[in-house]
């Protein structure tokens, strides 16, 4: 299995490389791995959903 880096990852979804970190603490990155100070992201792992809820009826 191929891994890329959380700026690759940041780079590839387009979103900030700390959004990514955050999402593979929160362990919403499915197969993300710890490596010391740095984060392994699968070559293939998606981008997860937005989980912030949106409020319906609301202006």
């Amino acid at each position: 299995m191929d891994y890329i880096t959380a700026k690759e990852a940041a780079e590839k979804w387009g979103i900030s490389q700390r959004r990514v970190q955050l999402l593979c603490e929160q362990g919403r990155v499915a197969g993300a791995v710890r490596l010391g100070w740095a984060w392994a992201i699968p070559k293939e792992a998606d981008k997860p959903a937005d989980a912030r809820s949106k409020a319906k009826g609301k202006l």
